[in-house]
């Protein structure tokens, strides 16, 4: 895929209460499943998609060390970053649980930076929670 094929594909939101490298984590780990990028196809430079996106250039090196710790990407050093192998359902679930530590460490930084106590943040937590949908309970076969 093309450098402006892919940045038509992605869509950051800079508003978003995401981060932006885990924005591109996650289009990216989309396009690789919806097979836009398959495998084999070399991504842009750490600075080229970072130029044209107009972001920091180390956002975009979050975003491919991630996706490279995940298996997702391959950097090959003076090669290029390449598309490694479609998500498997664990590397999906591997990229949900480091998107879910992501949101709790910022969400405890915000709250600590604020002065609210670990008791405070549990609590606020826990109310929070108790507000979601539950989901229904298994039902034994009669």
């Amino acid at each position: 895929m093309a450098l402006e094929n892919l940045l038509g594909q992605l869509k950051l939101d800079f508003r978003s209460n995401e981060p932006i490298y885990l924005q591109l984590v996650r289009q990216i780990e989309q396009l690789v499943a919806q097979g836009h990028l398959k495998t084999g196809t070399q991504l842009p430079t750490v600075r080229e998609l970072a130029t044209e996106l107009r972001i920091n250039f180390n956002t975009v090196a979050r975003a491919y060390r991630l996706l490279d710790d995940i298996g997702l990407i391959s950097t090959q050093r003076g090669r290029g970053t390449y598309i490694w192998a479609a998500p498997s359902e664990e590397t999906a679930q591997k990229l949900r649980r480091l998107t879910l530590e992501e949101l709790a460490r910022r969400y405890v930084e915000e709250a600590a930076a604020q002065g609210f106590t670990p008791a405070e943040l549990r609590a606020a937590l826990e109310t929070e929670m108790s507000k979601l949908p539950q989901p229904e309970a298994n039902k034994e076969k009669e």
